[in-house]
């Protein structure tokens, strides 16, 4: 019997890997995010799981994409510019894809967010980025995705990969303001489709906040640890506000 071993990040799923497969805690959305998988998968995104079923112990199996998931502290490649750019490029790709997806009658662990223009991956950031070589190769944990605007994950990306945030947050590197405001128009030229980084901080300010009351929800279910993350979202949310002009001059 091939041994099962608990994967980094995998703490909120119980996400484990036998062999070439990961398994995982189902919930409702499972069968919609299995045929969201399929569809990518269809239209030629081979860089997402495969959906592969239910085990008998109940638990989703997807296959395993190889790679490196970057953890905090982020490496330093991670800040180059090509990962910027290739990271916007592939969320516009799955983005694409995702426009042609029956999303009307799926059920969704997160809610919609209006306008609805594509599905959204909802957790885009490096800890759900595979790379090989430093460069990206996969993108996994699937199971938050919901309809939205495409603004909603760039902006969430941004704020992990550009960075926007205060620098006392201890994942992030510390940037002169010309220096992040470069680095977010050039992740959205990256991604294309006329998103402005105007528009990002906007979307960002409000992602982060409702970010922090859907973290002090959990929190108050019992897990702790989750305390110090809501505070974190909502200091840099205001750091993101206070600095808008600034980062779109």
């Amino acid at each position: 019997m091939e041994l099962e071993e608990a994967l980094d990040g995998g703490t909120m799923s119980g996400a484990t890997r036998i062999g070439a497969t990961v398994r995982r805690t189902t919930g409702p959305w499972t069968p919609t995010i299995h045929r969201l998988l399929r569809h990518l998968r269809g239209h030629g995104i081979a860089w997402v799981p495969q959906p592969m079923g239910i085990d008998e112990h109940g638990r989703e199996v997807v296959s395993f994409l190889p790679g490196v998931v970057p953890r905090y502290p982020l490496p330093s490649w991670i800040w180059d510019d090509r990962v910027l750019i290739s990271t916007a490029q592939r969320l516009a790709a799955l983005h694409a894809v995702t426009q042609t997806f029956d999303h009307t009658d799926g059920v969704w662990q997160l809610p919609a967010h209006h306008p609805v223009e594509v599905v959204c991956h909802n957790d885009f950031a490096p800890y759900n980025l595979v790379f090989t070589r430093r460069r990206l190769t996969g993108v996994i944990d699937w199971d938050t995705a919901s309809p939205g605007p495409r603004a909603w994950d760039l902006a969430y990306l941004a704020y992990r990969l550009v960075p926007l945030a205060d620098a006392q947050n201890p994942d992030v590197e510390a940037r002169s303001a010309p220096e992040s405001a470069r680095r977010l128009r050039l992740l959205c030229d990256s991604y294309g489709h006329g998103q402005e980084p105007g528009d990002v901080i906007e979307v960002a300010v409000e992602r982060l906040r409702e970010l922090a009351d859907l973290t002090a929800q959990r929190a108050e279910a019992g897990d702790r640890r989750l305390r110090s993350h809501v505070t974190r979202y909502l200091q840099d949310a205001a750091w993101i506000a206070a600095h808008g002009p600034a980062l779109t001059s």
